[in-house]
């Protein structure tokens, strides 16, 4: 297996992995959409709300707000040693108390733990005008992807790393450059050159207008990989974990097929 970083940023990753199967790689994604645990808001409850917008409805807004936490601080409710009754351990209040006429944002919400707090202060909620005020208390919980999208750790989209061959016999028009939607070619000398394969999507143009004398093919053990957080987790770690669960997934299923007898 080989790895190449392509690109990185606080909260997106792109690399290049190879010699690997494509179950390898949908397993990781698959991973980190749906069993990667996130914290959220789970329950509102609401003292006051005089907004235009019913409570069910800011309930789903304020849930959807992502949020940070310590990775380690915190258990799933059903794993916590309060067997889901609610503790420090496995949930975090949150108060929003605002008058209006003001918008109400993610950054209103005050949080009872220093670690647990909106990623991004100017997520709007609700506008609130003269005289109405929002007063809520919301729980946040650690949970998974796979039971609600709020929970999800982040997006994953990945495809094939490409070969392109150009025959000799390809005379080297401006034509073909301009008709590749990634600007994959450029014009050196007297010759057509892919200075940009890793951006090609296979759509394909190229080898329709050349008439198949330029060739483009998948390389089916590599592929380029976006990986972005939309959770607490930092890109790195979210990669990580998701390795380390697969890890456990593999070794728990060894450990199994061990105990049959054939």
């Amino acid at each position: 297996m080989k790895i190449q970083f392509l690109q990185k940023g606080d909260y997106e990753i792109k690399f290049l992995i190879e010699e690997i199967r494509p179950s390898f790689i949908s397993a990781l994604r698959r991973i980190i959409l749906g069993e990667i645990p996130t914290m959220s808001i789970e329950w509102v409850e609401f003292k006051k709300n005089d907004s235009a917008l019913n409570d069910e409805i800011v309930a789903h807004r304020l849930g959807l707000i992502p949020l940070t936490f310590d990775y380690d601080a915190y258990n799933l409710t059903k794993e916590c040693t309060c067997k889901g009754k609610g503790c420090s351990k496995c949930e975090v209040k949150l108060v929003l108390k605002k008058k209006g006429p003001s918008m109400v944002y993610s950054g209103d919400l005050k949080s009872t733990a220093k670690d647990v707090r909106p990623i991004f202060d100017n997520i709007p909620i609700v506008e609130l005008f003269e005289g109405e005020e929002l007063q809520s208390e919301a729980t946040a919980q650690l949970g998974l992807g796979k039971e609600h999208a709020k929970w999800q750790g982040g997006v994953v989209g990945y495809k094939n790393k490409v070969n392109i061959m150009i025959g000799k016999e390809l005379s080297p028009k401006p034509e073909y450059v301009g008709i590749c939607p990634r600007n994959v070619f450029d014009i050196e000398g007297n010759k057509l050159i892919a200075s940009r394969p890793l951006d090609c999507i296979l759509c394909n143009q190229c080898v329709e207008a050349s008439k198949k004398i330029i060739k483009v093919t998948p390389v089916e053990d590599s592929f380029i990989v976006i990986v972005e957080s939309v959770s607490g987790w930092h890109v790195e770690d979210l990669i990580m974990k998701s390795a380390e669960i697969l890890e456990k997934k593999g070794n728990e299923f060894v450990k199994e097929v061990r105990k049959i007898k054939f």
